[in-house]
């Protein structure tokens, strides 16, 4: 019963062989639904900014769409982040998740984040697995968009 209080469960019921109603459940960890309930750094930056990267990257097979935002300041130092999710709980809170972790690092300690880092901090299952990797590739394309945005500004 503890554990029915320490995880929010989704029930379904489904009739059996012998058509009784049987209960299945799915649950999510504690630390999914924090960032769920409590997300952080949800919002945007000013994508027009030099030192704002913006990744948008979507996965079709479920229709999550993340767009991911970093700020970096004149050291190389990713001073904020923003996200806005569309998508289930998993993906709010990888999105969540990742925007904490790559604040107060350098652009390239960023780059070394791996969705298997968030999918274990997470607790995700398998079959959620491609919320933490949509979570990377957004953190990845933020610090493509960011370069490629740095490199224009020493051109002109």
């Amino acid at each position: 019963m503890a554990f029915l209080f320490a995880n929010i469960c989704r029930c379904l019921c489904t009739r059996n062989r012998t058509g009784l109603n049987a209960i299945q459940t799915a649950s999510y960890h504690a630390k999914v639904i924090d960032h769920y309930e409590n997300p952080r750094n949800v919002g945007s930056l000013d994508k027009k900014d030099n030192n704002v990267g913006t990744g948008l990257v979507g996965a079709p097979a479920c229709g999550d769409v993340m767009k991911l935002q970093i700020k970096v300041d004149d050291n190389g130092k990713i001073v904020d982040a923003k996200f806005k999710t569309f998508g289930c709980g998993s993906a709010i809170a990888s999105s969540s998740l990742a925007t904490e972790w790559v604040k107060g690092k350098t652009v390239d300690e960023a780059l070394k984040l791996k969705n298997t880092d968030i999918a274990k901090e997470l607790s995700l299952p398998p079959v959620k697995l491609h919320c933490s990797m949509l979570a990377e590739d957004a953190i990845k394309a933020a610090l493509s968009d960011y370069r490629i945005k740095q490199q224009e500004a020493i051109k002109k």
